[in-house]
């Protein structure tokens, strides 16, 4: 279990391509602050480093959904990924 969870599970009940999110939004959903590194891009990106585990990231792809912080730093844009097709 991850403190992220609450934001994996909303992200698992959209169905738009595209959201964002404020920082606000995402803090009163994890019923906590926002640690200062947030406000950083690479903390959200989870194609940078994808071999660091971090739970804001696992959170983000688990359901789904790719996260770039917007360039002001007030949220996070989500983005869905495609599902990985298997192979037969």
């Amino acid at each position: 279990m991850s403190k992220f969870d609450p934001l994996r599970d909303h992200l698992k009940g959209q169905t738009a391509p595209e959201l964002v999110l404020s920082n606000d939004q995402i803090e009163e959903m994890l019923g906590f602050a926002l640690p200062r590194a947030a406000q950083r891009a690479s903390w959200w990106d989870s194609t940078r480093a994808p071999e660091e585990k971090m739970p804001q990231r696992e959170a983000c792809l688990d359901a789904g959904y790719v996260a770039t912080r917007l360039p002001d730093g007030s949220g996070v844009k989500f983005r869905r990924i495609k599902p990985q097709r298997r192979p037969y």
